[in-house]
């Protein structure tokens, strides 16, 4: 992907339901061009933070949306002084409640 993609649309939260349950939900976070994860976090309850070679988090792995918060999540975008999730943004977490 190229860098301009990521800065236009920023972060997004994606969630994979089978059978009509969430089963995985992944928090995209902007990231550099060619810019990969070289290794993760464990973080709270069923959360991975994907870090870049320079220690810059790429993306949260969520592993069981339906136990997690938006207050959850910025707790840990907090630690990496991110901005919490914007009302529209943590809006999919609601379906997998």
């Amino acid at each position: 992907m190229r860098a301009e993609w990521w800065d236009m649309h920023g972060r997004y939260l994606e969630i994979t339901f089978r059978r009509g349950e969430p089963i995985a939900a992944y928090l995209y976070l902007p990231r550099l061009e060619n810019e990969k994860s070289c290794r993760v976090q464990k973080m709270g309850q069923g959360m991975i933070v994907d870090l870049s070679e320079e220690g810059r988090p790429l993306g949260i792995e969520i592993l069981s949306p339906q136990k997690v918060s938006p207050a959850m999540i910025n707790e840990i975008l907090a630690k990496y002084s991110l901005p919490p999730l914007g009302e529209k943004e943590a809006a999919p977490l609601a379906a997998a409640m």
